[in-house]
This record gives C-alpha cells, sequence and structure tokens, in this order.
C-alpha cells in the first residue's frame, strides 16, 4: 500500500516531502487541507500535518464540580472552540490512513511532539504500530538522514508525554474548579486557574515579594580614599556602626599624609567564551539584550527553525558534537557576507572542535544555525535573533579571552585601603561575539610597592541597605529550571497565565499583585500542598523514568490521583473561607486596576469599563451621567494605569500591553499633541471629542455607551453540587471526529 508521514505543522511537512522526494513531491489538498504526494524506493508515500495537539483531554461525565478523574481523549475540535480548525486537518489523515499501512511520526522529537505523532497513528489510523523519524534541524540532509535511520516509535516517550498531560489535567482543572467555587461562594465570577508547576512559580515570587514588603533598610557608611582619579576603598567595605566608620575615618586623616603603596598584584586569566545556547539560557540572553519576553523569544526560535536556519530550540544542552559536521556549518556561514570575516577566520586557523558547556540532552544538540542564509522576507526580530544565535555559536571556536587583573593595597596608618582593575590582553572570543558582550576596562596608574601615595580626599558617604533584587520573566524561568519545575516548552507559558491571570505584573521587575499574594497566602494557610515543588518535582521525575521505562504510567497517574484526593477533601472543608478571603482582596485589587487617572474636567476617576453590545474596552469617567467623559481604549490589551498625567494636556498616561510585544505609554486623549505623529487620527473619533475645562486641550467624549458589568461583580451563592466519586479510568481510546470517513 503506502506510507503516511505525521508532521507536527504545515511547513515542516512541506519541508519533509520536498526533503524526500528531491522537491518532486506533488502538493494536492482534500477539503481545502494540503498534503503531499510522491514516491521513495517504489513507495508510495503521504505527508501530512497535525497542526499541533489534534487530541486533547476530555471529561466524559456531565458537570463542572471537582474532583473528577473520568477523562478520555478527544479530538481537540469538539472540546475546545478555538480548535475547531483542527477538524479537517484530522479528517484528512484518517481518510489517508485508510489508504496505508505503515505510519511514521516525524513530529518534533520531545515528549510533545512523540504525543501528537502516536495519539494520530493510533486514533485517526487505527494502529499502535509506527516508526520514529528523529532530527534536529530541518535541512534536507537531516531529513533525509532521519528518514533511513528510522527506527520504532518511541511509544515511552509518548506515554510519559500522555501521564503528564493526564497529571496537568487533573491538577489544573480539579483546582482551578476548587478556587472557583470558593469565590464564587462569596457572590464573585472570576475566572482562576492553579496547576502543578503554576502554583511553585507563584509560591516562587510571592515569596520573594513577601522578603521585599518586609525588608527595612539599615544604615551603613563606606570609606573611600581618592588619589587623583582613583578611588580606594576600606578593606571592610561596610561599616554597620557609624562611630566605627568615624573612629577609621579620623586615623586615615591623621595618617594620609604618610600612605603608602604596601602591595600590588598582577595576575593574568584566560576566560573561555560562553556555551553554545540551551534554551532556558537564549531566553535569558534575549531578554537581557533585546528586552524579549521568554514566550516571544521561543516563538521566533520556533519561526526561524521552521525556516532551516537554525536547529530545534527546545533543547536543555549545551554540547555540539562531531556528528553535526561543524566544519560544513562553518563554511556555509563563511558564504554569508554577515559573517564571512569571522568564519573564515576559524576555518583558517583550524578551530573546528567548540567549547561546550556541562548540560547536555539526549535527544538534541545545543541551537546552533544551519549555516542556511536568512531569506530577505525574515522579520527584523527574527533577524536580530538569528545574529545573537549565530555570533554565540562563532564564538565557541574562537580562542579565549585573556584579561590582567590589576590589585593594589595601601596604609593609612593601621587603616588598610585597596582597589582592582582589569585590562584586556586579547578579546579572543570576544570580538566574534560583539556587541552583545564587552568586558569593563578599568586600568589602574602603575603604582609601584613601597612607593609614598598622595592622597587628595577622604569620604564617609551613609547608605542604606538594598531589598532583594525583583524577579524578571527570565530570571523566574531560570529558577524554574534550577529547581525542575515544568518543562522547557511550558515554562514560559506558565509565566504568561500568572500574568492573564492578574497574579504578578511587569516584566523586567515582576511584582506580585495583592490578589496574587491573596491566591498564595490563603492557599498556603489551607492547602499547602498546591504550593509544594517538592511534590511537583517528584511526579515530573515520575514521567522521566516513564520515558526511560522505569515505571509505569497505570501506577503515576493512581499515585497522582489519590495525592490530589486528599489535597481536594482538605480544600473542601475550608472552601468558604478560602472564598471569602479571596473575595475581599479581589474587589479591592479590581477597582484599583480599573482606575487609570483622574478626570480632569470634574475630578473623579476615569475608570476601565466594557461595552456590553460589542464587549469592547473603554475609558469613561466615573461622574457619568454629570460627566461625559470617555476615551478609546486599544483592544486585545491589558490596560495599566501609571499614576502619571501628560505633562502636554494633564490627561492620564496608561501603559499598554500586548502579548508578545513591547510594553508602550500613551495619553488618553486621542488629539493629544504627543500623538501628532501617530500616523492620521480617524475623523469620526475627533469628532466626538469635546474640549474639556479646566487644563489645556482637555480631552472629554460626548458619547456615553451602556455601562457594562464589569467581571468580578458579585452574584447570588451557586448551590453547590454533590462531587462525583472519582474514577480510576485511563484515557485510552479517542471518539472519531463525526462525519469523517
Amino acid at each position: 500500500m503506502a506510507s503516511l508521514i505525521v508532521c507536527e505543522k504545515p511547513k515542516v511537512a512541506e519541508k519533509v516531502a520536498l526533503a524526500l522526494s528531491d522537491g518532486k513531491a506533488e502538493r494536492k489538498a482534500r477539503s481545502g487541507i494540503s498534503y503531499f504526494e510522491f514516491e521513495r524506493g517504489g513507495k508510495k508515500i503521504f505527508v501530512a500535518a497535525a497542526v499541533g495537539h489534534i487530541y486533547t483531554l476530555k471529561q466524559d461525565s456531565k458537570g463542572s464540580d471537582y474532583p473528577v478523574f473520568d477523562i478520555d481523549w478527544a479530538p481537540s475540535w469538539e472540546v475546545e472552540k478555538e480548535a475547531k480548525f483542527t477538524k479537517p486537518y484530522l479528517e484528512l489523515l484518517e481518510k489517508l490512513g485508510k489508504e496505508c499501512d505503515e505510519f511514521v511520526n516525524s513530529c518534533d522529537f520531545d515528549v510533545e511532539g512523540s504525543l501528537i505523532g502516536y495519539n494520530v497513528i493510533r486514533f485517526a489510523c487505527n494502529s499502535l504500530q509506527g516508526k520514529r523519524m528523529k532530527f534536529s534541524a530541518l535541512t534536507n540532509e537531516d531529513l533525509v538522514d532521519a528518514y533511513e535511520t528510522m527506527g520504532p516509535l518511541d511509544t515511552n516517550n509518548a506515554i510519559a508525554g500522555e501521564t503528564r498531560h493526564i497529571l496537568d489535567w487533573f491538577w489544573g482543572i480539579n483546582m482551578s474548579r476548587a478556587l472557583m467555587q470558593a469565590i464564587r461562594s462569596a457572590g464573585i465570577y472570576k475566572v482562576l486557574s492553579i496547576g502543578r508547576v503554576q502554583g511553585p512559580a507563584l509560591s516562587l515570587v510571592a515569596l520573594r515579594e513577601h522578603e521585599i514588603i518586609h525588608f527595612k533598610s539599615e544604615p551603613y557608611w563606606m570609606l573611600f580614599a581618592d588619589s587623583g582619579d582613583t578611588r580606594f576603598t576600606h578593606v571592610k567595605d561596610r561599616f554597620m556602626k557609624k562611630e566605627e566608620a568615624e573612629k577609621s575615618l579620623a586615623n586615615s586623616e591623621a595618617a594620609k599624609n604618610k600612605a603608602a603603596v604596601e602591595r600590588v598584584s598582577r595576575t593574568e586569566k584566560r576566560l573561555p567564551p560562553n556555551p553554545p545556547f540551551d534554551l532556558t539560557s537564549l531566553q535569558v540572553e534575549a531578554f537581557k539584550v533585546f528586552g524579549v519576553s521568554p514566550a516571544h523569544t521561543l516563538s521566533m526560535a520556533q519561526t526561524l527553525y521552521e525556516g532551516s536556519l537554525i536547529s530545534y530550540p527546545r533543547t536543555s544542552s549545551q554540547k555540539l558534537p562531531a556528528k553535526l559536521n561543524l566544519k560544513k556549518i562553518l563554511e556555509r556561514l563563511s558564504s554569508n557576507p554577515d559573517y564571512s570575516e569571522r568564519a573564515a577566520s576559524l576555518l583558517k586557523a583550524g578551530r573546528v572542535k567548540p567549547f561546550e558547556g556541562a548540560k547536555d540532552d539526549p535527544a538534541h544538540p545545543a541551537i546552533h544555525p544551519t549555516g542556511q542564509k536568512p531569506s530577505s522576507g525574515l522579520g527584523e526580530r527574527e533577524r536580530k535573533l538569528y545574529d545573537l544565535i549565530v555570533k554565540r555559536f562563532l564564538a565557541c571556536f574562537a580562542e579565549f579571552a585573556v584579561r590582567e587583573g590589576m590589585s593594589v593595597s595601601i596604609g593609612l596608618g593601621e587603616e588598610k585601603f585597596s582597589v582592582s582593575g582589569a585590562r584586556t590582553v586579547s578579546p579572543g572570543w570576544m570580538d566574534y561575539y560583539a556587541p552583545y558582550a564587552k568586558f569593563e576596562e578599568e586600568i589602574l596608574p602603575d603604582f609601584r610597592e613601597g612607593a609614598p601615595i598622595k592622597i587628595s580626599k577622604l569620604e564617609m558617604p551613609e547608605k542604606v541597605t538594598l531589598p532583594p533584587k525583583r524577579y524578571t520573566e527570565a530570571s523566574v524561568i531560570q529558577a524554574l529550571e534550577k529547581r525542575k519545575l515544568g518543562t522547557k516548552a511550558t515554562r514560559s507559558v506558565v509565566i504568561e497565565t500568572l500574568h492573564k491571570r492578574g497574579y504578578i505584573e511587569g516584566k523586567k521587575n515582576i511584582t506580585v499583585t495583592k490578589f496574587g499574594l491573596a491566591i498564595h497566602a490563603t492557599l498556603a494557610r489551607h492547602c499547602k500542598e498546591i504550593m509544594d515543588e517538592r511534590l511537583t518535582r517528584e511526579f515530573e521525575d515520575l514521567t522521566d523514568a516513564i520515558a526511560e521505562g522505569k515505571a509505569e504510567e497505570d501506577d503515576v497517574v493512581r499515585e497522582g490521583e489519590g495525592t490530589l484526593e486528599i489535597i481536594l477533601e482538605k480544600f473542601k472543608k475550608n472552601e468558604q473561607v478560602i472564598g471569602k478571603e479571596l473575595a475581599s482582596t479581589f474587589v479591592e485589587q479590581r477597582k484599583e486596576e480599573e482606575t487609570l487617572g483622574k478626570c480632569i474636567k470634574c475630578g473623579n476617576n476615569i475608570r476601565i469599563l466594557r461595552n456590553r453590545a460589542t464587549g469592547k474596552q473603554f475609558a469613561a469617567c466615573s461622574g457619568y451621567p454629570e460627566c461625559r467623559v470617555t476615551f478609546p481604549l486599544p483592544q486585545m490589551a491589558k490596560i495599566i494605569g501609571t499614576g502619571k498625567p501628560c505633562p502636554t494636556c494633564g490627561t492620564p498616561i496608561i501603559l499598554v500591553r500586548r502579548k508578545a510585544r513591547r510594553d508602550f505609554e500613551m495619553c488618553l486623549f486621542t488629539g493629544c499633541a504627543t500623538k501628532a505623529n501617530w500616523g492620521k487620527k480617524n475623523a469620526s473619533t475627533e469628532k466626538k471629542q469635546v474640549e474639556a475645562k479646566p487644563g489645556p486641550a482637555a480631552p472629554a467624549s460626548a458619547i456615553a455607551p451602556a455601562a457594562a458589568k464589569p467581571e468580578g461583580a458579585a452574584a447570588p451563592a451557586p448551590v453547590a453540587k454533590p462531587a462525583k466519586k472519582p474514577s480510576a479510568k485511563k484515557p485510552r481510546k479517542a471518539k472519531p471526529a463525526a462525519g469523517s470517513g
């Protein structure tokens, strides 16, 4: 008959088909969905895409109470509205499956990709037999090699992925329902969530927030001795008692005319390059260099991967094995004008062995360029990320940098001071990684031991201790990885979810909101196991053990179900108390978040509202109907008040936050002079603007849409349904897509 190769995305399906057919694959379509057909080795081959998780877990019983454990696999389009587009893709796979006797999983080689392909093969194609292609780059040679060396299905990997999905469903659905039912009992309707990784992640940032809130600054004093442009610091560094600092200052003053250099030391260090990127280090570096969120970095890296420009990004490895043919990649890069000089110099010096890091990943090597040249259509941000990856890769082959350090100690009587400096002797790999890293040059004068030194000034400034630094999105991901919480692909999603639920805010400096702190405090008090990172890590280790063939899925699922039953039983006993504690904080935070500033016409608050008819958000004065000032707001965005008035017109300035885009601030008034260069203004909007006094160019709108009932408005408490007796049924079968055949 024929062979069906299942890919994860349409772009990948096209690349696989063209690579295996030498560019001769025929593109066909059924019901508007493309697939590819060609012959290889005398056998007909179909290549089709699964567009991600085409099956998802679904509750068998009806109702939204908890706990619930009776779940099964079902087509995603039957369960989720946003997955309706997957229906024709599934129907195509089912039809092609009936025409084939061999099935190949060519999805990404990780637990998610293994599960996606495995579900298609067992549910859409009704087979438990198949083969597995494994590749780390979408170049023709990599794909051909993966096909020619493919082995049996990696069933253990797929079952590990299934187990993780089941545990995530158990935790996420049940705990989220518990939270929402608790707050509904207090008359508040609000979408809440908590999960296996989300709980410990919230705990991580909440504990840091408490450290900052409760931190008490203490004064301390430092002592400096200046000699020309060189500043020496007292060896004690910080004096926590002022009288001690003053005594040392007096001693120094008395002896400064006899100051002498006591010791000069020079050291030379060879500094290795940074290792090649794994996903976490790429996300951290992109955040530092470009200010890009970890989730957006992963999205851009996926685009580069699908364009055959870099290797698979979801990797934990910092290794570049020789089988990658690194010399060939360098040769390809040497033909790219942007990197030709750097790559050619490495090849000329015979430097084809990279410096590697300690982290390894059995599935994929470190992130590296394939050597293929980007097309002119590549986006600016993706191009910048590609440049970062290429230069990091090139730097791995370069010589170590050499730095000379110099340390000088001086004595002012009994008081000792010191200063350190450093200069670059040889930049080595730094030249290859420019402009993304550079050394600070701190060159000191040529001091000599025993020589007198003139002290021009002594200072004793008072300072205060500072609280711990806030987490950034990048440092949270690092912390989660260090604690073995979540996966490479899901950690950034967890951070995005905490933002979406209103538990945290800020990207460069994460702040836990009042409601986020309330969620953490309430659950820690009444159900601390939800926040327990140890418990989450244990189940992560168990799913890893399944992939390694050292544990059974049924045992792990039963253990997860039993553990969660105990947690939920405890939660139910405290449900009313939990609801009341969360509701009061939520109402308070909601009022604060809805307030954007003061109306310059009447002095009341400008608040965020939603139009009942359209669902669109807008800003309006709380003094309505007496004051009818309104402003349009950007849609599909989170609007945050900054507390600052516009210096031009006095209207509140807001911060606009959109997914995978940079935050920006703007004045609410559409006619403000600060927006003069924003392009054409909407004439109809301008007509609705009326001038308000007092204040220059005061904005207002004469239209006041019907007030919308905001999310979280009080409502009668629902009558709780008795919990259904949990089922230990394990998902195995999927319902066929309606109308498929």
